[in-house]
């Protein structure tokens, strides 16, 4: 996909989590709302390795011009770290990263590999990372701990498990809102 570089209205890259987002989760829902957005295509999502996943995101954002907006959910949030640590600029503006999880946590999947020593810091680019007070995959300790290491914003959002399609949050309004303040140039 090729956008117009002369537009200052940032791409909106989805980067989902293990397993894929089904088609009722809020990232699929403003994914079909928003025909300028991408999503981020994975040679295996049921059993993703670090750097495959990392390599499959650099090579979509190398064919998007322009800015980007990445909006990331669970294991993706993790694989975002994982790319900024290796790349420095392909137009990332920002990054709205949803259910980061405890990489190290006893939930984490045991299918996902490489993501147990991620390199926290500051990234190069404004974050907001939402974290649920109830999340299975990651205290919201660990949310707060790892928004300061990011340098992010953090946005509680109370009680909302996962913040996926389990939690029953159709579109997310409060979600898509935080989004179009990253999506504003």
């Amino acid at each position: 996909m090729s956008v117009n570089p002369l537009s200052p209205v940032p791409v909106p890259v989805f980067v989902a989590g293990i397993g894929n987002s089904g088609a009722d989760h809020w990232q699929a829902l403003w994914h079909a709302e928003l025909p300028q957005g991408v999503w981020v295509g994975h040679s295996s999502w049921d059993a993703p390795e670090r750097d495959v996943w990392v390599r499959e995101l650099d090579e979509t954002l190398r064919a998007i011009n322009g800015p980007k907006v990445l909006v990331a959910h669970s294991l993706g949030c993790a694989l975002v770290t994982e790319w900024a640590a290796q790349h420095q600029d392909e137009g990332v503006v920002a990054a709205l990263l949803v259910a980061a999880p405890d990489v190290h946590g006893p939930a984490f999947p045991g299918e996902a590999v490489g993501f147990g020593t991620p390199e926290l810091h500051d990234l190069p680019f404004r974050a907001i990372l939402v974290a649920s007070r109830d999340d299975p995959y990651g205290s919201f300790a660990h949310a707060a701990s790892t928004a300061t290491e990011l340098g992010a914003e953090l946005v509680d959002v109370g009680a909302l498990g996962h913040i996926n399609s389990r939690s029953g949050l159709g579109r997310w309004p409060q979600g898509r809102a935080l989004l179009e303040v990253l999506l504003t140039p």
